[in-house]
């Protein structure tokens, strides 16, 4: 009777590896699987979502269906992957918010940046502007500070939700120029860009080509960008040490993720499908040439050393600024 107990124990543990292989093998044959992106639609993670979405169902003949789920600045759709199952039928566009600054700045964060998530490949990194809605009467950033210690009416600044690059410019900016800002949190870029075009609150960081057609219909006014260099897509645009903010320069990032368990097979051929994507013309037109994102492609690895040296960089200035989200 032992022996028999002995001979079912081996062959069960057998049948382990073998079934997981028989799962993986048959990945993605089973069901849709779901991209969720962690804010409002219209916005860059969006778009950067949908575009390799289409790229993946493609590649993988598979529907990929994106799932919006905003707040938190990314924090409730970034909880949700976590809990997900490990199956491959779920993935994840995190950002810089999502696996770097919320680790600091929510004082209890339902998900762990670094345990609850498969890092699969960082997509991209991407430059934020200084907004200012065009009745604001500055057409410089040395105005805009001037106008900033001048009248207090005026110390607020918007950004796509708490935690966000956004976010985390303005707190820079206020540091940087020694003034003290009050931070307006929205559910994503188009609502807060929304109120800065209507004069609700005064001016913002965020993405470029978020901000182009406001700015083209004369709403709203670009004044610098975020990093150390000027851009292509706009490349009259000083930068913000040109505009006498020295120390200022920083750029978002998009990644994609996948939960925690996620099989290695699964994980590594996410990677080499959406490092593939990003070398099609069509995407590289679309996110590099219209939205102005440095494409990247990382390997599974590359990512998650990237997280490890991003995390304790935003803790420091999220220290030094005193911003807190609940």
């Amino acid at each position: 009777m032992r022996f028999i107990r002995l001979a079912a124990a081996l062959l069960s543990a057998a049948l382990v590896p073998l079934a997981a292989s028989a799962q993986t093998t048959e990945w993605p044959a089973a069901k849709p699987i779901v991209y969720v992106v962690p804010f409002t639609p219209g916005g860059s993670t969006d778009i950067v979502g949908r575009t390799l979405a289409q790229k993946l169902g493609e590649s993988l003949k598979q529907s990929v269906v994106v799932d919006n789920k905003p707040g938190q600045a990314g924090g409730i759709g970034a909880a949700y992957v976590a809990k997900a199952a490990p199956d491959g039928y779920t993935l994840f566009g995190g950002t810089i918010s999502t696996h770097a600054i919320n680790a600091s700045l929510y004082k209890k964060l339902s998900y762990d940046p670094m345990k609850d998530f498969e890092p699969v490949s960082l997509v991209a990194r991407l430059p934020n502007v200084l907004i200012v809605n065009s009745q604001l009467g500055v057409n410089s950033v040395a105005e805009l500070v001037a106008l900033l210690k001048k009248d207090e009416s005026k110390r607020t600044f918007a950004s796509s939700g708490a935690g966000t690059s956004t976010h985390l410019a303005g707190e820079m900016f206020a540091d940087l120029i020694g003034v003290k800002l009050t931070h307006v949190p929205y559910k994503g870029t188009p609502p807060a860009l929304t109120d800065v075009a209507a004069g609700q609150v005064p001016f913002m960081f965020d993405q470029v080509t978020a901000a182009l057609p406001l700015v083209k219909s004369g709403k709203l006014k670009l004044l610098a960008v975020t990093t150390a260099k000027r851009i292509a897509l706009v490349p009259d645009l000083p930068t913000m040490i040109e505009s006498g903010i020295p120390g200022f320069e920083m750029s978002s990032w998009q990644a994609v993720y996948a939960p925690k368990g996620t099989p290695k097979p699964i994980v590594q051929r996410l990677n080499a499908e959406i490092v593939k994507a990003l070398h099609q013309p069509d995407v590289q037109a679309k996110l590099s040439g219209q939205l102005a994102m440095e494409l990247v492609g990382s390997t599974p690895e590359e990512l998650r050393d990237h997280m490890a040296k991003e995390i304790p960089r935003w803790a420091e200035l999220v220290k030094k600024s005193g911003a807190v989200a609940d």
